[in-house]
């Protein structure tokens, strides 16, 4: 049975493959750097990078300074839950100039 985080992954991953963006889960855990997002993917040329949280988790101090960096390097960074996920196409389309 699938976490209430992975649920939200599976319904962002969702609306990222309708919209046809380039994405992936990048490795952590020692292969990877921590505090990546959950997500990374390129939608019309525009980095994204997309944290998931379930319930009222709260992204970490690291986490927020990765979201933060790609802001700054002019890319896109978002942090979708259970309420917001489903606004994530709107919100990419408005970002990324992605129409249906």
């Amino acid at each position: 049975m699938a976490t209430p985080e992975k649920k939200v992954k599976n319904r962002a991953v969702a609306q990222l493959k309708a919209m046809g963006a380039y994405y992936f889960y990048p490795a952590t855990g020692g292969f990877g750097s921590s505090g990546v997002p959950d997500i990374v993917c390129c939608l019309n040329g525009r980095f994204i990078g997309i944290e998931c949280k379930a319930g009222k988790g709260k992204t970490t101090a690291l986490q927020d300074k990765n979201l933060h960096e790609i802001r700054e390097a002019g890319g896109t960074a978002l942090i979708v839950n259970e309420e917001n996920v489903d606004l994530l196409t709107q919100v990419l389309s408005t970002t990324t100039g992605w129409e249906k």
